[in-house]
């Protein structure tokens, strides 16, 4: 099957508001008559289908949770991008464009993240005229800061809730379609299927999670919006709940799946304590304005530390490594996120991580406490301040920034972190990869779309802070009530979507067999057990830094993992009731799938671009005193337009993208 981008001619700056001009449209009264299914509920879900109600769209939105205020976008803590330059920095539409394309090591549709960029400043009016409490400075107006991979400051944000607040105002916009009976809302309900009738796609099949019953829903087209893949590491950011399952399912009845193992590893997290956790937590990127990352140049340092025998506030200046800063002058602490990432991973590699497990590195907030109270004391003209007062100053305005970040920590690590240094490591995030999608945000089944992070289109290999939710609200309020319009002027005459056919027979008699399979399977092992079996090969083999020899040993390990799942799995419970280890094992079993995916697509990527890093890729020096084996050439790119080798098929298509608007050879951040 040849692959369509549908990326209209044209100088890349007038493509979307020319496309917009020529797109096929429909009336008003036509509306009414088209039914839309929106699976997930999160920023991009939750937006698309308050919109696509306002239009006037029959919508049925489908939440696994109890209610969408609970989706994942919640977590998210730092901002959100636009290019309102309101900070007179020299920011604008094309270089949000450009940091957003170079960040993601340029493999990224260059033409969609014109068009994300173009719409970025219409989400943050969208926001506020919701009522979202943005931050704002002493003048009233609104407030940003700086991110990483970027020279300007851009990322509107709430605090560190800045996911949340968007959300309750997405959630606020799908109320109001509720109440006018728009929008028919189904909380705790899990796609399991979707439905194709004459290759279209033309509904879906639900599992009830109170219940247990298996429903059949038609609709004209189908919106997944059900996030990233995350969890395939089991240990993440995400929630305990994200998954693959609804872009899984369409992946497996015909919409390609790209780029896989293009996955964030977030440089920000708090470290893994022991092998009993559950899930990590991140400490938002924003932090890395203010906060400075080191190590001890030492070792003896570093033992003495690791032994309960120094305090890193032991450690004079001469004594630390700030690394980032010493390798990246340009853009110090704030590199991308997978620059930042390695560099911690290739410090505790070398031995000098300072906690137990020696995985953790210093975030340091003394610098800017000490920098802020001293700017305080002279906005006060309080004359020669002692240094207990800079620091009482100080500390005010972090916590004014930072603070629920910091009580956060606090709870976790039980260390105050205005007094001693944080200690982070990288974690699994945000997956790049996803659903492949066209220029409409449609996959390779007619009728079928795909939004937000479950599909690929916008980040290319990494993606930039602060541009997750600026990608979920663009694509929701701002890109797909447009294009879904050209595929659903076709409809017009359809008529209601029949679910009494074969094809829904045949779906829902799937659905029922794999749930009567798991709950009869005379197993002894635990969902669980197999999950933390495919995260640990996951973390290990196919993590931060990946081989042939260990992607080959991944494939081989997964596979096994998934046959031992299909004979040994035990789920307790029935059917007809809320069951949430059977929930679980329909996940993990496609997660099973899906990482021995990921790993192939690894294998066959001999590049070494953005969260994808090849080690036998990479030239390697010397090792000399005390510092990494590798040379700081390792982190910058060069971008390479063709991929090597042959697809294996269909589903590990790549595209082979064309820069023609700009000219960029090399990702450097020195």
């Amino acid at each position: 099957m040849a692959l369509d981008s549908r990326v209209p001619q044209g100088p890349i700056k007038d493509k979307w508001t020319d496309y917009k001009n020529k797109i096929n449209l429909v009336n008003p009264a036509n509306k009414r008559h088209i039914d839309v299914i929106v699976v997930g509920t999160g920023l991009a879900g939750g937006s698309a289908a308050a919109t696509l109600a306002e239009l006037g769209y029959n919508v049925k939105a489908f939440a696994y949770q109890d209610s969408p205020r609970r989706a994942h976008s919640i977590a998210a803590q730092g901002g959100i991008n636009a290019a309102k330059n309101y900070q007179g920095d020299g920011d604008s539409t094309y270089r949000l464009f450009y940091d957003t394309v170079k960040g993601g090591d340029y493999r990224s549709r260059e033409a969609n993240v014109y068009r994300l960029a173009e719409v970025s400043a219409n989400i943050i009016d969208q926001c506020v005229a919701q009522g979202v409490p943005f931050a704002r400075d002493y003048g009233g107006l609104l407030d940003n800061r700086s991110f990483g991979g970027v020279l300007v400051s851009r990322t509107f944000y709430a605090k560190g809730q800045t996911g949340q607040q968007l959300l309750l105002g997405a959630y606020s916009a799908m109320n109001r379609q509720i109440a006018r009976g728009k929008i028919e809302m189904f909380n705790r309900h899990e796609m399991l299927d979707v439905v194709k009738v004459d290759g279209k796609a033309r509904g879906i099949i639900a599992r009830n999670l109170v219940t247990g019953e298996i429903e059949r829903h038609s609709a004209h087209a189908v919106v997944v919006a059900s996030g990233g893949y995350g969890n395939v590491y089991f240990l993440s950011t995400n929630a305990m709940g994200s998954n693959a399952t609804a872009a899984w399912k369409i992946h497996k009845k015909g919409a390609y799946f790209a780029n896989p193992c293009y996955t964030q590893i977030h440089p920000t997290c708090i470290p893994r304590s022991g092998d009993y956790q559950s899930k990590l937590t991140l400490m938002s990127e924003s932090l890395r304005n203010d906060g400075r990352i080191w190590v001890p140049k030492n070792m003896e340092d570093v033992l003495a530390i690791r032994e309960g025998r120094k305090k890193p506030t032991d450690l004079s200046e001469d004594e630390r490594d700030y690394y980032l800063e010493r390798r990246y002058p340009a853009f110090g602490n704030l590199v991308p996120r997978d620059v930042a990432s390695r560099a911690a991973k290739e410090r505790c590699d070398a031995g000098y991580g300072v906690n137990a497990t020696g995985e953790a590195v210093y975030l340091d907030f003394a610098s800017a406490i000490e920098r802020y109270g001293k700017e305080q004391a002279k906005i006060q003209n309080i004359q020669n301040p002692s240094k207990e007062k800079i620091t009482e100053l100080g500390e005010k305005i972090v916590e004014a920034k930072y603070g629920n970040l910091f009580q956060m920590y606090e709870k976790i690590v039980d260390e105050n972190p205005y007094k001693m240094p944080m200690m982070i490591y990288p974690a699994t995030h945000y997956t790049m990869g996803g659903v492949w999608v066209d220029y409409n945000l449609m996959t390779t089944i007619p009728g079928c779309y795909c939004i937000g992070e479950a599909n690929f289109s916008d980040h290319g290999a990494n993606r930039l802070g602060a541009s997750a939710l600026m990608q979920g609200l663009a694509d929701g309020y701002f890109v797909l009530p447009y294009t879904i319009g050209d595929y659903l002027a076709n409809d017009i005459r359809t008529g209601k979507i029949p679910t009494d056919t074969p094809e829904f027979d045949e779906a829902e008699k799937e659905v029922k067999d794999r749930i009567d399979f798991f709950i009869n399977n005379n197993g002894t092992k635990s969902v669980d057990y197999f999950h933390k079996r495919l995260g640990k090969v996951m973390w290990d083999k196919v993590g931060m830094a990946r081989n042939e020899k260990g992607l080959k040993e991944a494939m081989a390990e997964i596979k096994a993992i998934r046959e031992a799942f299909w004979k040994e799995v035990k789920v307790p419970g029935s059917a007809n009731e809320m069951n949430p280890e059977l929930e679980k094992a329909g996940r993990v079993a496609d997660f099973l799938e899906l990482g021995e995916l990921f790993a192939k697509d690894a294998l066959m990527r001999e590049e070494s671009c953005g969260g994808h890093f090849r080690e036998e890729s990479v030239e390697l020096e010397g090792e000399q005193k005390g510092e990494a084996k590798r040379n700081d050439k390792d982190f910058a790119f060069v971008a390479a337009w063709e991929y090597k080798g042959e697809p294996a098929d269909a589903v590990l298509h790549k595209e082979a993208l064309e820069f023609k608007d700009i000219e960029l050879k090399q990702r450097s951040y020195k």
